[in-house]
C-alpha cells in the first residue's frame, strides 16, 4: 500500500472525531449563548406573544400585559376547548380586567406551527413589533422561525428561565443535557431547512439591484 493511500485512510478516521468535536463545540456555544434576561425590558411593543409548551410561559405573558408592556397578548398553541377565562382563573387573575386584551390560537402543535399561526395573527392586526415569550432554550429556534415569516416585524425576546442550565456545569444533569442537545439539533435542522429560502431571497435581491 502506498504512503499516500495510508495517509488518506488516516484522515478518514479523523473525520468522525472532527465532526463530534465540532458538534460538541457548537452545543457548548449554543448553551452559553442562551438568553438569561429580557431584551430591552422597558420597551413597549404592539403585542406580547406566548408560545405554550412549558411552565411559567403563560404566567409571564400575563405579567407583561399587567405591566402595560403591550396592549394585547396572543397565546399560540392552546388546546382546543380552553378559553381565556379559564387560563386567567388558573393564573389567579381577574378575567373581567384582562379578557378583552387576550386572544388564543388553537392551530399550532409545534414551533413551525406557532410561527405560522402567530404570523397570520400579527398580519391581520398590523403588528409592527412584538415581545416573544417562551423557554430560554427554545427562544433561538422560535425567534428564527418567526422572523422568517415576519421579517418586517421587530421581535424582542423574553426568556422564561426555569431550567438548571443557568449554572456553569449543566452537562452534569442528564435531563438538562438531553433537553439542550435535542433543542440544539432542532435549531440546526431549522437553520438548514431555511437555507434554500435564504439563498433564493438573496438572489432576488441581487437581481433587483
Amino acid at each position: 500500500m502506498s504512503r499516500h493511500r495510508r495517509s488518506s485512510r488516516h484522515w478518514l478516521w479523523l473525520l468522525p472525531l472532527l465532526g463530534i468535536a465540532a458538534f460538541v463545540f457548537g452545543l457548548l456555544n449554543f448553551a452559553d449563548g442562551l438568553p438569561r434576561q429580557a431584551e430591552a425590558p422597558e420597551r413597549q411593543t404592539d403585542a406580547i406573544v406566548v408560545l405554550t409548551g412549558g411552565p411559567g410561559r403563560i404566567d409571564r405573558g400575563f405579567e407583561l400585559l399587567e405591566e402595560d408592556r403591550a396592549e394585547r397578548l396572543f397565546i399560540s398553541g392552546v388546546y382546543r376547548g380552553v378559553e381565556v377565562g379559564e387560563l386567567l382563573r388558573l393564573a389567579q387573575r381577574s378575567p373581567d380586567e384582562m379578557r378583552c386584551c387576550i386572544e388564543l390560537g388553537y392551530e399550532a402543535s409545534n414551533t413551525r406551527g406557532n410561527a405560522e399561526e402567530t404570523a397570520a395573527w400579527a398580519r391581520n392586526r398590523d403588528i409592527r413589533s412584538l415581545r416573544l415569550v417562551t423557554a430560554a432554550y427554545h427562544l433561538p429556534r422560535a425567534r428564527l422561525e418567526l422572523a422568517r415569516r415576519l421579517p418586517e416585524v421587530e421581535i424582542l425576546t423574553e426568556p422564561v428561565v426555569t431550567e438548571p442550565w443557568t449554572g456553569s456545569r449543566w452537562w452534569r444533569n442528564y435531563r438538562t443535557a438531553s433537553t439542550l442537545t435535542q433543542e440544539y439539533l432542532k435549531f440546526l435542522a431549522a437553520v438548514v431547512r431555511g437555507m434554500p429560502e435564504s439563498l433564493s431571497r438573496e438572489l432576488r435581491e441581487r437581481e433587483a439591484t
